[in-house]
Parts: structure tokens; C-alpha cells; sequence
């Protein structure tokens, strides 16, 4: 298969054809540019998490979590986590995907997966929590979030 065209959105046999694994779901084509490497050459690490949360705002939105506008929740990170498994560099290709593993009756938890030429290069953490709009009252998942989050992604309860 030809390469997806960058800042494209990639689910279920696209991802699969671009060499990201099952059961990865929601991802998102691009390249590396020069303003994310670092002095060393490589991209810099925090450059991840922006990639992450990119595609997060984009996951959610599709996903039907939020539109983040009006009374939508407040989608709020309580933590992250990486870990790093090979150095990218500048003009490489790479697939950025995420997924909802499990939730909870207030948060979720996602994990994100950067593969250049189908080589896991890097993984990511995030719990998630939503609030109302008053950013300190915890605000349920509906049941279509639930359902959503278990037959796109596989996630459990805990």
C-alpha cells in the first residue's frame, strides 16, 4: 500500500495497512519536522506529547467525548507517562494512534504508539479525567462514551 497521505485520520484496516497493529484503532499519518529535533538530532521528547495531544483533541471529538464547546466536559490530563524505544529524525514518517484501554465512572485510560516504518518507536500514557465546567466537580461518562470507548477500542472497567 502507498503511504497515507499526512494529517490524514487512520482507523481499523488503514492503520493495520500502515503497519500499526491491532488492536490500535484512531491514528493519524505525518513527518517529522525540523523545528521538533532536538540538539542532539533526534525529536525532542516533549515533542511526543504534543503529538499526543493533538491527536487526543481529534479522538475525542470523534469519538463523541467532547467538541470542547459550551457545556461540554472539561477534558482534563491527571497524568502522563513515556517511554521511549528508538530515536526518530528529521523527515521520517511515522503513524501517531491512540486508544481507550479502560475506564472508570469519571476518567479514562489512554494509551498513544508512534510507529515509523512499522517499528514501534515510541509509547504513551495518559489518564484522563472530566469535570464540569466548574473544573472541580467530577462529571460521569455517559453510556454512549462507555459503549463507544468498549466496541471501537476493546476498553474494560477496571
Amino acid at each position: 500500500m502507498a503511504d497515507p497521505a499526512f494529517l490524514t485520520l487512520l482507523k481499523g484496516e488503514e492503520l493495520r495497512a500502515a503497519g500499526v497493529p491491532a488492536p490500535w484503532s484512531f491514528g493519524k499519518a505525518d513527518r517529522v519536522r525540523f523545528g521538533e529535533i532536538d540538539a542532539l538530532g533526534h525529536v525532542n521528547h516533549t515533542v511526543y506529547l504534543q503529538w499526543f495531544e493533538a491527536l487526543r483533541v481529534e479522538y475525542l471529538m470523534d469519538y463523541g467525548v467532547s467538541q470542547f464547546t459550551g457545556n461540554d466536559m472539561q477534558i482534563v490530563l491527571k497524568s502522563v507517562g513515556a517511554q521511549y524505544h528508538a530515536p526518530m529524525f528529521v523527515g521520517q514518517k511515522y503513524i501517531a494512534a491512540t486508544r481507550t484501554t479502560a475506564f472508570r465512572n469519571t476518567s479514562f485510560q489512554m494509551h498513544y504508539g508512534v510507529w515509523c516504518e512499522g517499528v514501534l518507536t515510541m509509547e504513551g500514557q495518559a489518564l484522563v479525567v472530566c469535570l464540569e465546567q466548574d473544573g472541580r466537580t467530577k462529571r460521569p461518562l455517559t453510556a454512549q462514551m462507555r459503549e463507544t470507548f468498549v466496541t471501537r477500542d476493546g476498553a474494560e472497567t477496571p
